[in-house]
């Protein structure tokens, strides 16, 4: 399924993108735990909105984080304006 490299490298990211965002965002970190996951679902959520808008980042590790910190970002200001309203 996946080998050990490349969870590592899904963790990297994910932690790198989500401690980017929450900068970008609320000014603070997640916590380790709480990066590595808003990076990971920020990944996906980048993914999807990029290659909806046809915007291509490039490849590697520094695509890869950029790609996911924008996509945390998008998570973290939905997950602003849902606490807003509630």
């Amino acid at each position: 399924m996946f080998d050990p490299g490349s969870i590592i490298t899904l963790l990297i990211v994910g932690l790198v993108a989500g401690w980017l965002a929450g900068k970008i965002i609320d000014g603070t970190g997640f916590g380790l735990i709480g990066d590595i996951i808003v990076g990971i679902i920020g990944a996906f959520i980048g993914s999807w909105l990029l290659a909806q808008l046809g915007v291509f980042i490039g490849m590697g590790i520094v695509g890869a984080i950029i790609t996911a910190a924008i996509g945390a970002a998008v998570l973290l200001i939905v997950i602003k304006l849902i606490k807003k309203v509630i």
